[in-house]
């Protein structure tokens, strides 16, 4: 395999991809992650799981392709978190969890996107079902992983 790419190209790669599009606040896409880069680096994430960070949800909101990630000059272990991390149209919880689970660093890449997701701060800008709801789908996720308040 060649060299993989820098993690500054791996972001680049998802800005450019995300570009344009918003989260559920209307903030830049980019923002939520870099937040979550920054965090599965925080907690102990290598080179290779920061860049599953970067592209974690790529695959999901179909701003890149299987193609794209079958030919990216990214990690094996890369591409594992990326595709373990990508929930399926219509799949359960239980099982899309037991895939993060089954993937080695996929659970860290989904506990920063968790953490994130569920910033008090990110919440209270929705409006109270919403936040209500995204609060409730988060924590059962969250139990699904086995994680704690302190993860």
């Amino acid at each position: 395999m060649p060299q993989p790419m820098s993690l500054a190209e791996v972001e680049t790669v998802a800005r450019t991809a995300h570009a344009g599009q918003t989260d559920k606040a209307g903030r830049p896409y980019a923002e939520h992650l870099a937040a979550v880069a920054a965090g599965v680096r925080a907690r102990g994430g290598d080179d290779r799981l920061v860049a599953a960070a970067w592209l974690h949800d790529a695959l999901e909101d179909g701003v890149l392709g299987e193609d794209w990630l079958d030919a990216a000059a990214l990690t094996q272990l890369t591409k594992d978190v990326v595709r373990a991390v990508t929930k399926r149209p219509g799949e359960e919880p239980e099982a899309y969890a037991r895939r993060i689970l089954a993937t080695p660093g996929a659970r860290l890449v989904k506990t920063a996107d968790l953490a994130h997701n569920a910033d008090p701060a990110r919440l209270a800008v929705l409006d109270p079902a919403t936040a209500r709801r995204l609060t409730r789908k988060y924590a059962d996720m969250r139990e699904h992983l086995g994680l704690g308040p302190e993860d």
